[in-house]
C-alpha cells in the first residue's frame, strides 16, 4: 500500500480537507458512489460519531450526544477526495416513535444491500456490555446482504485487559457463524487513542490511491 490512513489523515488535517458531504433520509439524495465507501454502524450511543471524530482528528466533524437516537439519517463525510465514511442511525434503544425507528431500519437495509461503492462496514460494539441482541441482528443482515463487516470495540479504556481479551474470544468464535464477517477484532478507545491507529491502518487498504 502507498500510504497509511494515518499519514494520509494528518495531511488532510493541515489542509482541511475533511468535509461534511450531506445527511439523507433517502436513497436518490445520496451523493454518487465513486469513492469507496465505509460504513460505520452500531447500537445508539455506541460511540460512531465520537470514533469518525477520533479517526480524523477533528472534534466536531461528527457531532456527538448523549441522547441516544440523535442521528437520524445517513450522514456522508468525505475524507479528501480518497474515502467516504457514513455514520448509520444507531439501532437498538433510541428515543424516537417506533414507526421511525422501523423506517431506519428499512432504510439502513436497502443502503447495504444496494450501495455499489460500499467496501466494508464497521460494527461498533461497547467494549463494557459486549454483543446484544440487536448486534446480532444487524450481522445477520450484513451476512444476508453480502456486505463485507468488521467489529470495532469501543470504550475499550474501560475495560480491563483480562475481561478484554475474554469478550473478544467470544466475539471471534460468534464471528465464525457468520459469512461475511472479517475475522479481526479491532479494540479502541476515544477517550486516550487506544486503537485508533490500527482502524486507520485497516481502513487505509479500502482507500483510493493517491
Amino acid at each position: 500500500m502507498p500510504d497509511l490512513l494515518v499519514s494520509f489523515i494528518a495531511a488532510q488535517h493541515i489542509d482541511g480537507l475533511y468535509a461534511f458531504l450531506r445527511g439523507v433520509l433517502e436513497l436518490d439524495q445520496m451523493p454518487p458512489p465513486t469513492l469507496p465507501e465505509i460504513t460505520f454502524a452500531g447500537r445508539s450511543n455506541v460511540g460512531k460519531s465520537s470514533l469518525i471524530n477520533a479517526l480524523t482528528g477533528r472534534k466536531t466533524l461528527a457531532r456527538t450526544s448523549d441522547t441516544p437516537g440523535r442521528t437520524q439519517e445517513i450522514n456522508f463525510f468525505d475524507l479528501g477526495g480518497r474515502l467516504v465514511l457514513t455514520d448509520l442511525p444507531g439501532y437498538g434503544f433510541a428515543k424516537a416513535p417506533k414507526g421511525k425507528v422501523d423506517a431506519w431500519t428499512d432504510f439502513i437495509r436497502l443502503y447495504l444491500k444496494g450501495r455499489p461503492s460500499l467496501r466494508r462496514a464497521l460494527v461498533l460494539i461497547d467494549a463494557r456490555h459486549g454483543l446484544k441482541d440487536s448486534d446480532h441482528d444487524i450481522m445477520t443482515m450484513m451476512d444476508k446482504s453480502a456486505v463485507n463487516y468488521q467489529i470495532v470495540l469501543t470504550k475499550a479504556d474501560k475495560v480491563k485487559p483480562g475481561p478484554l481479551a475474554a469478550l473478544k474470544e467470544q466475539i471471534s468464535a460468534e464471528l465464525a457463524k457468520h459469512v461475511a464477517a472479517h475475522p479481526e477484532i479491532l479494540a479502541t478507545s476515544s477517550f486516550d487513542g487506544t486503537g485508533i491507529a490500527e482502524v486507520r491502518a485497516a481502513l487505509s487498504e479500502l482507500a483510493r490511491p493517491e
